[in-house]
């Protein structure tokens, strides 16, 4: 039952976005307009709450936050040897790479919130503040290498604190985490207008997903996708578990650590693939493949608890 209470809910939303995109029930247009709510209002809103409220960091929070880089780190290295070993074509190296390591945000926040409440919700809001800026480094640091373009040091600086600064969920998480160092708690009136925008990012978000996943690149990419997606929800997995056994995590930590490590692979990638010039048709077929597969890796991580 754990699986079905917590799992169904967010695949349900997905296939519901994926059913109202292919009965034409909803369009580009609708699906577009979404994703920018979701992405540079409701999400960040909703990150900035659960963090803001929530007690300040300290080592129950570190354990995750150094195992989960680490575990990153290793699969990105990981990676970097498959793009030669497995000859991934350059076009799609930056796409591979992200597809091993980047993770669905709002997959992750809605599991984590059914599985663990209120605390697991927010230790995972803590861990994506410190996880996403260094996923853009390595993410932006692989594109530029393989796009073919001469781009100099200081540019690539540039481009690399451009997507850094510029991202509204790691806005939403630093300001979030100062806040709680600072004040800690929410006045009622803001607390409910917080709760009220909540309601409405996690649906949005995961309807968003379910509406950007096609399978018409499936079968062109299916070797190197999976690749991709076997590193990302199961080698990844693995060597989370590594490293949050090294470092002693807590319980929760623990908990959120491996749900984090067991999700499927963002939508983001295709966003940033088409900046820098890599193929973005290969990363829409990494996103489907690895959030088919990441049903069964979220479901043996819940089986744990």
């Amino acid at each position: 039952m754990i699986i079905l209470n917590n799992l169904f809910p967010v695949f349900a939303l997905i296939g519901l976005g994926t059913l109202l995109k292919y009965s034409h029930f909803i369009g580009e247009s609708f699906l577009k307009a979404s994703d920018r709510l979701v992405y540079f209002i409701f999400f960040p809103v909703l990150l900035f709450w659960k963090i803001g409220s929530a007690p300040p960091v300290d080592s129950s929070a570190t354990d995750l936050i150094v195992a989960a880089i680490c575990a990153v780190c290793t699969v990105y290295l990981i990676s970097a040897i498959c793009l030669k070993l497995f000859k991934v074509p350059r076009f799609a190296a930056g796409s591979f790479s992200q597809s091993c390591y980047r993770f669905n945000t709002y997959a992750g926040m809605a599991v984590s919130m059914n599985a663990l409440g209120e605390a697991g919700a927010s230790r995972f809001g803590i861990l994506i503040g410190f996880i996403i800026p260094i996923i853009n480094v390595l993410a932006v640091s692989t594109l530029i290498w393989y796009s073919g373009q001469t781009i100099n040091m200081r540019e690539r600086l540039r481009i690399t604190l451009r997507a850094l600064v510029s991202n509204p969920l790691i806005i939403g998480c630093l300001t979030g985490m100062a806040y709680s160092q600072t004040v800690g708690e929410f006045p009622v009136f803001l607390d409910n207008t917080f709760r009220l925008a909540a309601v409405v990012a996690l649906p949005l978000a995961l309807l968003s997903v379910g509406g950007t996943l096609t399978l018409k690149n499936l079968k062109a990419h299916l070797g190197h996708a999976f690749l991709g997606s076997a590193i990302k929800i199961l080698v990844l997995p693995i060597s989370g578990w590594l490293f949050l056994n090294a470092v002693g995590a807590s319980t929760l930590s623990f908990q959120v650590g491996m749900l984090f490590f067991a999700l499927p692979a963002s939508p983001a990638i295709i966003v940033l693939s088409s900046q820098l010039n890599s193929d973005t048709e290969f990363a829409s077929a990494a996103i489907v493949l690895s959030t088919l597969l990441s049903f069964f890796s979220l479901s043996a991580v819940l089986m744990t608890f």
